[in-house]
This record gives structure tokens, sequence and C-alpha cells, in this order.
């Protein structure tokens, strides 16, 4: 689990890493309309994958395949200066969007490889784990990427950038060597074949907190008024957007600090649409903040509230049988992709107008939404994948 860890926490930090990097030489090299295209090309591979490409994402559901992706990415980390320099921004966005496809296989597929790696009653630690190791790497990699680009060339830092993938690269193929050649247990044909819409049919409460998931990332999109918010209803400047960012983290990391060992209620679903209503009441209340000290409040509280979120979705969904649990992770994340994505087109822009009214929208949206999907998850008992696989598999194979 250490060498899992370790190639995991070493990929997400050259994911984080790469982010910033390409959207520095983005902005240099072409101007702010290149780091728009950028963040599209990243973000749509992850949606053509998940809707089209189960059988592509069922050849990488192993460690070694894993492996072999990161070596992939390796290479066209590397490159990419390079042909930016010569072919220029086409061909660096056809770089960045077939390292979005290289970044969408390993995602989707990694979650669901975790649970069978560890026993049963880890898997909720592990996955307060791997939602920690996320949370730091998208504040040290930025925040790395940054310093080194004072001291480095550009082309160093992706080459550095490429060698943490490289590192991951050896150790997942390592691991799945001492993993039985690094193959999961094959699903079944039936399984392999099962649909999204049957899948969800069959447990409506997991399609109501993936449901809830997606309207909440859509409306958490408000969050990027938030410069808007202080210099209107507070006259605050970048420093105070500092502090905000800075609360929110630290709310996170205590958070994180104590969900791996929290014990979860038995129906997650339910647990996790409720969650977001507390989220969704944080985000209202933080348009209405009168000073800085409550909004600072506010944001470590609604940090916090974070990582419940995401391992508590994650722990319910590792106790499907792999074949379902990689097809609903991979529905779950191209929902919250395309939410993401839409929403960014949208929602800032409207709520920069009027901060207080777009948060508290995007708040009470996101409450109203999330009690709804409680009280469907709650009165929905079809779902059984809080029970043993036993008991869940002929639910799967009848579809």
């Amino acid at each position: 689990m250490l060498a899992l860890w370790s190639s995991q926490a070493l990929s997400v930090f050259g994911d984080r890493l790469y982010a910033m990097a390409i959207m520095w030489i983005a902005w240099k090299q072409s101007g702010a309309g290149a780091m728009g295209l950028v963040a599209i090309a990243e973000s749509v591979p992850y949606i053509v994958m998940g809707t089209l490409g189960r059988k592509i994402m069922d050849r990488f559901a192993s460690l070694r395949a894993l492996g072999a992706v990161d070596a992939v990415r390796v290479f066209l980390v590397a490159a990419l200066p390079v042909v930016w320099d010569n072919v220029g921004t086409l061909g660096m966005l056809a770089l960045a969007t077939a390292l979005g496809l290289a970044s969408a296989v390993f995602d989707l597929n990694l979650g669901a490889l975790v649970p069978d790696l560890v026993r049963p009653d880890e898997v909720q630690a592990v996955n307060g784990l791997m939602d920690l190791t996320g949370r730091i790497a998208r504040v040290a990699g930025p925040g790395a990427a940054g310093a080194l680009l004072v001291f480095v060339p550009q082309a160093a830092l992706f080459l550095l950038d490429a060698a943490t993938f490289a590192v991951s690269a050896v150790a997942l193929a390592a691991l799945g060597q001492a993993t039985q050649g690094g193959t999961g247990p094959v699903p079944p044909a039936d399984a392999v074949a099962l649909r999204a819409r049957s899948l969800l049919r069959a447990h409506p409460a997991t399609a109501a907190a993936i449901t809830v998931h997606g309207a909440g990332i859509f409306a958490q999109a408000v969050s990027m008024a938030m410069p808007a918010l202080l210099a209107s209803q507070l006259h605050a400047g970048a420093g105070a957007y500092g502090l905000v960012l800075a609360a929110t983290g630290a709310g996170a990391l205590v958070g994180n600090l104590v969900v791996g060992n929290t014990r979860l209620p038995r129906q997650l679903p339910v647990a996790y649409c409720a969650l977001w209503a507390v989220s969704g009441l944080f985000l209202a209340v933080t348009g209405a903040a009168g000073n800085l000290p409550v909004l600072l409040a506010v944001s470590a509280a609604s940090g916090a509230v974070s990582p419940f979120l995401g391992v508590t979705l994650q722990t319910h969904l590792a106790s499907f049988p792999p074949a379902a649990r990689r097809r609903l992770m991979s529905l779950d994340l191209t929902v919250i992709r395309a939410a993401g994505t839409t929403s960014m087109l949208v929602i800032p822009v409207v709520a920069a107008a009027q901060p207080v009214a777009g948060f508290w929208v995007g708040g009470l949206a996101t409450v109203t939404v999330s009690l709804t999907g409680a009280a469907m998850a709650w009165w929905w008992p079809r779902d059984t994948a809080t029970l043993p696989v036993t008991e869940t598999a002929p639910q799967l194979s009848r579809d």
C-alpha cells in the first residue's frame, strides 16, 4: 500500500505541476484565450472516455497498464515545450488533449483498483489518505511550479514533471508484478457489458448521489466570484482572497485528518446527499458574511466538509464489484467534469455582477437538490450497494 500511495502521490503531484506549467506557458506564449482552450482540451477527454470509452477503459484496468499510461505521459509532457516552440498553439492543444485522454484513463481506473488491494475495513481510511494526497498536491504542485519558474527555464520544469510520471510508472509496474502480475480479477462478460442506465436503475440511491454530486459541482462554480464578493461586500482585495483560500485549505486538512477514522453511517448515499446540503448551506451563508473573520470561519467550515464528501462517495462506490465499481466511478467523474466545465462558462460571469445574490442562489439551490436527493435515497430501498459483494452480484447480473 505504501508503494501505491507513493506512486499515486507522485502522479498527482505531476498532474498539478503540469497544470500550472501549461497554464503559465499558454498565457505567456498565446495569451489568455489559449488558457481557456487548454482547460477545455484537458476536460473534454474525461467526458468522452466516460461516455464512449468503456471498452478502452476496461483494457487498462490493471496496475501494470496504468504504469504504461504514466510511461506515455513521460514522453508527452517532455515533448510539450518542444512541440509548442516548433508547431505552435495547435500542436500544444493536440498534446494537451492526448495528456487529457491519458489522465482520464489513469484517474478513472486507479480509483476503481484501490479497494481490491486492501481489506474491506481499510477502504475508508485509504480513501481518506488518497483524498489528502490530492489536496496537498493541489497546493504544493502549483506552488512548486511557480517557485521553479523563477529559477529554471520552462523546458526544465516540464522535464521535472516528466520525471515524476517516470517514477510513478516504475512503481506501478513493480507493484503490478508483485500483485498477481498486475491484473485484477477479470469480471464476467455480463458485468463488463453493464450499461450505466441499467446499473443506475438497479441502484437508484447511488443514482441520486451521483446526480447530487453533479448539481453540487455546478453550483459551486459561484465560488469563483469570491473576489467580486470581497470587493463589493467587504471592500477587500487580493490579500483577503488569499486568506479565504488559506482558511478553506486549512479546514479541508482538518477534515482529512478526521474523516479516515470516522465511522460512516450504513446508508452512505443518504449521508452523502445530506453532506452536500450542509456544503450548500455554507455556500449560501458565505454571501451573508458581514466581515472578514466571519467569512474566514465559514470558509474553514466549508473546507472541512469537502473531505467527508469525497471519502463518503468513494467508500460507497468501492463496495460494488470491480466491473460495476469502475463503471460507476467513470460515470461520476464524467458527470462532474461535464457539470464543472459547463458551469465555469456561465456561473462565474453571472455571479460576478451580483455576488451576494449569486452565493445565496447557488447555496440554496444546492441545499434543495441535495435534500431532495437524500429523501429519494432514503425511500428507495432497492439500492443494495452497501451489502457484501455476494449479495450485490445477483442484482447486477440481472441487468
